[in-house]
């Protein structure tokens, strides 16, 4: 056999690697497209997930920040997160933590936890 010939057959019995094995199509108006495609994105969701999600009967509730906000809020928890391990090696070096610092760094976390309720 040629090597063609068998590249061919390896590629023909090569399954997809996917998670779902059946795919569904079907259409929709415009208008219907827009709806969709405007709640996929308020849901930060592409919009097959979003229709995959309502098919499944699954509740589906917006989020309360926004993609920025949400950035935003882990840049500012990555950076309490520095500070607390600085602290925590000094501490555990045998150094003495400052009251303030922990107040400041539960201070911040409180601010955080407000913008998320």
């Amino acid at each position: 056999m040629s090597e063609q010939h068998n590249m061919a057959i390896y590629l023909s019995d090569k399954q997809p690697n996917r998670k779902d094995s059946r795919q569904i199509n079907f259409r929709v108006s415009e208008q219907d497209y827009l709806k969709l495609s405007q709640s996929a994105k308020t849901l930060n969701m592409s919009v097959p997930a979003f229709v995959k999600k309502k098919a499944q009967g699954a509740r589906i509730v917006a989020p309360k920040i926004g993609a920025k906000e949400a950035q935003e809020l882990a840049r500012q928890l990555a950076k309490i997160g520095g500070n607390l391990n600085q602290l925590a090696k000094h501490a555990n070096q045998g150094g003495n933590v400052p009251a303030q610092a922990l107040q400041e760094l539960q201070s911040e976390v409180a601010k955080i936890w407000q913008q998320l309720t």
